[in-house]
C-alpha cells in the first residue's frame, strides 16, 4: 500500500535530535534554531528567514508586518486550505475571496481585478499542492494598485517561477514544516523577507521582549518562536530536500503519463513560467467519468491506493458565509466537487508510484 502524505524520517533525523538533546537544548534557546534559519535562507538564496510554530504562525507574523488591521481587506483564493484566511481574520480584517482558474488552480488574476475596492490593502497568493501563481500577472496588478503581496508557500517549497523560488517572491513568503509537507519539523514554519522586515518580526515573535531591559515589553508581542527540537529535525530534513524534491517530480511524471491524456480526468497544469514541486499531485475528475469522488475513493483504496479530498471552498464554511460579496465561485466548487489528491508521501518507492499510476488509469476505464 502507497503512503499518501507520511514524512521521510532515518537516521539523520534520529542523530540531530539524540545532538540536540545531549546538548540539553530543547526549549526556544540554542544554536539549532538559528542554524536552520541561516541554512533555509541560504537553500532558497533569500535574504533572511524567521522560524515559527507553523504555517498559519507564518502568514499571521507577515500581516502584522504588512500593518493590516480592522477595516482593510485581504484577497484570498477560494479554494486553499483554511489556515490562508484565518490570520486575516485574526487582525480583524476582511477576507475578500476571489475564485481560481480552471487550469492551475491558483488565483485568478482577472477576477481579482474586477473584485479589488478601495478597502483591499493585501493579496495572499497561495502556491496550491506546489503549483507557483501566474506571479508576473500578480505583480503587475499589485503595482497598478499598490496591493503588499504575500506568499502562502506553504505547500511549494522547491517550485519555481522564472528561476526563483517561491516564497522569495512576495514582500513576505510563508513556509509550513507540518509532518506531511515536502520538508517537516513535525509543525513548525518560516517567514522569509528582507533583513529589516525580518529583525522586526524576530523582536515580536520573542514576546516583544526589549532584551536590553531585561524581562520588559515595549509593545504586544506573540510566543511563536521555534523550538531547537523542532529546529534540529530541519536541519536533518533539509540535508535530504533535494532528493525529496527529486522523488516529488518522478511522482509527478508517472502520473502525468499514465493519466495526462485519460478522458475521465483533468491534471493541474503549470502556468507559463513556473514549475511546480507537486507537494500533492492530484486529479480532478471529468463530466465524463464513471465515477463520483466517493466512489472513486473507495475503489482506489481496496487497491491500496489512499487519496484524499480537496480542500473545501472557503465560500462554503458557515462562519466565512458573512464575508462574500457575492455567491460566484464554480470553478473552487466544482474542483472540491471533482478532486483527488493521490498518493506523494516520499517514503513510496517510484517503481511503485508508477505501477499504480497505471492500475488508476485501467480503474477509470471500468464504468465504461
Amino acid at each position: 500500500m502507497l503512503h499518501l502524505d507520511a514524512p521521510s524520517l532515518g537516521e539523520k533525523e534520529k542523530e540531530r535530535l539524540c545532538r540536540c538533546v545531549d546538548e540539553n537544548y530543547v526549549s526556544t534557546v540554542g544554536p539549532f534554531v538559528p542554524l536552520f534559519e541561516e541554512r533555509f535562507a541560504r537553500w532558497l538564496g533569500a535574504p533572511d528567514a524567521l522560524s515559527v510554530q507553523s504555517g498559519t504562525a507564518a502568514l499571521h507574523m507577515a500581516l502584522v508586518a504588512a500593518g493590516i488591521g480592522p477595516g482593510d481587506e485581504v484577497a484570498v483564493p477560494a479554494l486553499t486550505f483554511v489556515a490562508t484566511v484565518n490570520p486575516v481574520l485574526y487582525m480583524g480584517a476582511r477576507p475578500l475571496f476571489v475564485d481560481v482558474r480552471p487550469d492551475t488552480w491558483t488565483i485568478d488574476v482577472d477576477r481579482l481585478r474586477s473584485s479589488l475596492t478601495a478597502r483591499t490593502k493585501a493579496v495572499i497568493a497561495v502556491h496550491l499542492y506546489g503549483n507557483p501563481c501566474p506571479w508576473e500577472e500578480l505583480e503587475i496588478l499589485a503595482h497598478e494598485r499598490g496591493l503588499i503581496l504575500i506568499e502562502d508557500a506553504t505547500e511549494s517549497l522547491g517550485a519555481t517561477w522564472q528561476g526563483r523560488y517561491t516564497g522569495t517572491l512576495g514582500s513576505y513568503g510563508c513556509f509550513s514544516f507540518n509532518g506531511n509537507k515536502v520538508l517537516t519539523t513535525g509543525g513548525g514554519g518560516m517567514i522569509v523577507a528582507g533583513e529589516q522586515k525580518i529583525s522586526r518580526l524576530r523582536f515580536l515573535v520573542n514576546q516583544a521582549r526589549n532584551a536590553e531591559k531585561g524581562y520588559f515589553h515595549d509593545e504586544m508581542g506573540y510566543n511563536y518562536r521555534m523550538t531547537n527540537l523542532e529546529a534540529s529535525l530541519g536541519l536533518a530534513q533539509l540535508e535530504r530536500l533535494d532528493g525529496f524534491l527529486a522523488l516529488k517530480q518522478a511522482y509527478a511524471r508517472s502520473y502525468g503519463g499514465a493519466l495526462g491524456s485519460r478522458p475521465e480526468v483533468s491534471l493541474q497544469q503549470e502556468a507559463d513560467g513556473a514549475s511546480g514541486s507537486w507537494w500533492m499531485p492530484s486529479l480532478v475528475l471529468s463530466d465524463e467519468a464513471p465515477w463520483n469522488v466517493p466512489s472513486l475513493q473507495a475503489r482506489l483504496k481496496a487497491e491500496g491506493i489512499p487519496t484524499r479530498r480537496f480542500f473545501g471552498p472557503l465560500v462554503d464554511y458557515p462562519y466565512l458565509r458573512s464575508y462574500l460579496a457575492h455567491d460566484d465561485y464554480p470553478v473552487a466548487r466544482r474542483l472540491y466537487e471533482r478532486g483527488l489528491n493521490l498518493p506523494a508521501s516520499t517514503l513510496n518507492d517510484p517503481d511503485e508510484v508508477r505501477q499504480k499510476a497505471e492500475q488508476i488509469a485501467v480503474i477509470l476505464g471500468e464504468g465504461r
